[in-house]
C-alpha cells in the first residue's frame, strides 16, 4: 500500500489515493534545495463530498445557485467560500460553483478546497503524502484558494491521452529550459515526453514496460549531473524497470538497463531518484515485499556511467520478519537529511507499529534524533522509537512526516488512536534529550482501516511549516472533520490554537472533472525539477477513477486528456 502518492511536506500529491502498503509515497527526484515531490491528486471520489464543511456545492450541490455564496448569500467573505453553513449537498456533482457560488465573491475562503494536493514543491520528492479520499474533485471547501485559487495560469497546454482505469502518479521535471513528463498512456504503456519551454509541440517516446492494475507502480524519473535521463518504475515486488539515456536530455535516447548493481533486484518496489548534496544521484528502493523487506541506496558515477551501493548493507533491515516504510530522506532547514518510518510485520495495514527516525549528513553515516550514531543496517531492535505505537494502533505508513518549527528543529507528525479509540493527529519533537509526543487535534473520529492492496486515506497530514507571518502551521485533511483544513499550533506544546483555510497552488475551477465517466477525479503531480523562471510553478493534471484495491475493472474507462499547468506562484 503506499505513498504515494505525494510529495508530499507537501510533495502535492494530495487528496485521494494513498496506497496502502507503500513506503516512500512518490519516488520524485530530490534536490539539495528540498524542493520537490508530486501534487496530491484532488479527491478520490471527485464529487462535491457529503461533507462540504466550507460550503462547496451549495445546498442543491449545483455551485450553490439559491444564493451568491451558497445558503448564506451574499459574498462569501472572509470566512468561507460559500458560507459555512452551505453544506456540500449530497447531491452535488463536483460543486460547479467551486469558489463560493456562481456569483459569490469567494474572499479568502475559510476552506481548504476539495482534497486537492497540498502546497506547491516543499519537501522531499518520494514521499510527499496523498491527500484523504473522499472530499471530492471541487468539493469539500472549495472556497480555499479564494476566487480564482493560489495562482493566474500561465501556461495551458496538452502532452496526450492517458490511461484513466485507476490512479497511478506520473512523473514531472524540467531542466533549464527543456521539459521532461514520464506517465502510462492510453495503452499502458510507459511514455515519456518532452519538449524545450518556448514550444508547444511535445515529443513522445514508449518504452518497454506496461502497466497492469496496481496503483504501487508510478514512476519515477531524474537527470544526473551529465544531464542524461533516468527513469523507474511500474515495479510492485518484482524484477527492475530501469531506463537510461544514451544522449544528455534525448529521450529517443532511452535504452532498458536490466541491472544496476546484480543482486536484490528481483523484488523491488517503491524507486526513488534523489540527489544528494555534492550532486550525485542516489536510487532508493525496497528489496523484498511488505512484512518482509529491507530498504536498499544506491549511488551512480556520472562518470563511469555505473552504479554501486552507497553503503554496503541496506540502510533498514527487517530480518526476515517484518519491513520498514520509510518516509523521506527528506532535506531539512537545519542541513540534515531526515527519514521517518514504521515498522510492519504483515501486508495488513493495521499491522504497522513503532514509528522511528532517522537522520543523515551524508546518507550513509546515520544517527538517532538525539546524535547516538546507528550501526547499519538499523533493525527495529535498534531503531531510534519516536513512539512506540503498537499493532492496530490506528498508524499507517506513509502518513508520518518531517516538518520543521521555527528553530529548525525536526517535528514528525503522524496518527493513531487516542484513549478514547479516536484517530488524532500528534507532534512528536526532542525535547530534553529525548523524544516527546504533543497531541494536536481533538477529532471525536475514528478511521478504521486494514488489509492490503491500495487503500483511500481518509486522513493526510502535512508536517508542521512557518508560515510567512512567523507562525507554526500545518494542513491536514479528514474526511469525517470537513475535508482539508489547517491548524495554528503553539510551538510550546504544538497543539492547535486556531483553525485556518487552507489555500491551492492554481485556480479551483481546475478541481472540477471534465470526463462523462461517473466516479473520475482530478489528479496532479507538480514538478520536481526548476526552469529559468522561478515565479512559475509547472503541473501535470489528467483525471482518473479511484483505486480499487489493485484489482482489474470489468469495464475500462474512456481515457482522459493529460495537461500540463504553468501557474504564476504567490507571495
Amino acid at each position: 500500500m503506499r505513498r504515494r502518492f505525494p510529495p508530499f511536506p507537501s510533495l502535492p500529491w494530495l487528496a485521494a489515493l494513498a496506497l496502502a502498503a507503500c513506503s516512500p509515497a512518490g519516488g520524485n527526484p530530490v534536490d539539495a534545495s528540498g524542493a520537490g515531490g508530486n501534487v496530491g491528486s484532488a479527491g478520490t471520489n471527485g464529487q462535491a463530498g457529503t461533507l462540504g464543511a466550507d460550503g462547496g456545492a451549495g445546498t442543491n450541490g449545483a455551485a450553490g445557485n439559491s444564493a451568491a455564496a451558497g445558503t448564506s448569500g451574499a459574498s462569501a467573505g472572509t470566512n468561507g467560500a460559500a458560507g459555512a453553513s452551505a453544506g456540500a449537498g449530497t447531491s452535488g456533482a463536483a460543486g460547479s460553483a467551486a469558489g463560493a457560488g456562481t456569483s459569490g465573491a469567494a474572499g479568502t475562503g475559510a476552506g481548504g478546497g476539495a482534497g486537492a494536493g497540498g502546497t506547491a514543491g516543499a519537501g522531499r520528492g518520494g514521499a510527499g503524502g496523498r491527500g484523504g479520499a473522499g472530499g471530492g474533485s471541487a468539493g469539500t471547501g472549495a472556497g480555499g484558494a479564494g476566487a480564482g485559487g493560489a495562482g493566474a495560469i500561465v501556461t495551458s497546454l496538452d502532452v496526450t491521452d492517458v490511461f484513466s482505469g485507476h490512479p497511478v502518479f506520473f512523473a514531472l521535471l524540467t531542466r533549464g529550459n527543456q521539459q521532461f513528463a514520464a506517465f502510462y498512456d492510453t495503452n499502458r504503456q510507459m511514455t515519456v515526453a518532452s519538449r524545450a519551454l518556448d514550444s508547444t509541440t511535445w515529443r513522445l517516446v514508449r518504452l518497454a514496460s506496461t502497466l497492469g492494475w496496481d496503483s504501487h507502480n508510478y514512476v519515477a524519473m531524474a537527470i544526473d549531473s551529465a544531464g542524461f535521463i533516468h527513469v523507474s518504475g511500474n515495479m510492485h515486488a518484482a524484477p527492475l524497470v530501469y531506463f537510461r539515456t544514451t544522449q544528455p536530455l534525448d529521450v529517443g535516447s532511452f535504452q532498458q538497463v536490466s541491472s544496476m548493481v546484480g543482486s536484490n533486484e528481483q523484488s523491488c518496489t517503491y524507486p526513488q531518484f534523489i540527489l544528494n548534496p555534492a550532486g550525485e544521484l542516489v536510487y532508493a528502493y525496497r528489496d523484498g515485499t511488505s512484512g518482509n523487506g529491507n530498504y536498499i541506496f544506491n549511488i551512480y558515477d556520472a562518470s563511469t556511467k555505473a552504479w554501486r551501493r552507497l553503503v554496503n548493507s541496506p540502510l533498514l533491515d527487517g530480518e526476515g520478519a517484518r519491513n520498514a516504510y520509510p518516509v523521506g530522506p527528506t532535506l531539512g532547514p537545519d542541513g540534515w537529511w531526515h527519514l521517518v518510518y514504521v515498522w510492519r510485520d504483515t501486508p495488513d495495514a493495521a499491522t504497522n507499529h513503532d514509528l522511528s527516525y532517522l537522520r543523515s549528513r551524508d546518507l550513509v553515516s546515520w544517527q538517532s534524533g538525539t546524535g547516538q550514531a546507528k550501526t547499519l543496517p538499523v533493525t527495529l531492535a535498534t531503531s531510534d522509537v519516536v513512539d512506540a505505537v503498537p499493532v492496530m494502533g490506528g498508524m499507517i505508513n506513509n502518513n508520518t512526516k518531517v516538518g520543521f518549527d521555527s528553530m529548525n528543529r525536526p517535528v514528525v507528525a503522524y496518527h493513531k488512536y487516542d484513549a478514547n479509540g479516536n484517530t488524532q493527529l500528534y507532534n512528536a519533537r526532542v525535547e530534553g534529550g529525548r523524544w516527546v509526543t504533543h497531541k494536536t487535534s481533538s477529532w471525536n473520529t475514528r478511521w478504521n482501516f486494514g488489509g492490503g492492496g491500495t487503500l483511500v486515506f481518509e486522513i493526510q497530514l502535512e508536517g508542521v511549516r512557518v508560515a510567512s507571518n512567523g507562525s507554526l502551521i500545518q494542513v491536514w485533511y479528514n474526511q469525517r472533520q470537513g475535508g482539508w483544513s489547517a491548524f495554528q499550533l503553539d510551538e510550546t506544546t504544538l497543539g492547535s490554537t486556531a483553525t485556518l483555510g487552507r489555500t491551492l497552488p492554481y485556480p479551483v475551477e481546475l478541481e472540477r472533472v471534465e470526463s462523462a465517466t461517473a466516479g473520475m477525479g482530478v489528479r496532479w503531480a507538480s514538478d520536481t525539477g526548476a526552469g529559468p523562471d522561478p515565479g512559475i510553478l509547472y503541473m501535470l493534471r489528467w483525471e482518473t477513477l479511484p483505486e480499487n484495491m489493485d484489482q482489474p475493472r470489468s469495464t475500462i474507462p474512456p481515457p482522459t486528456r493529460l495537461r500540463l499547468y504553468g501557474f504564476r506562484k504567490g507571495p
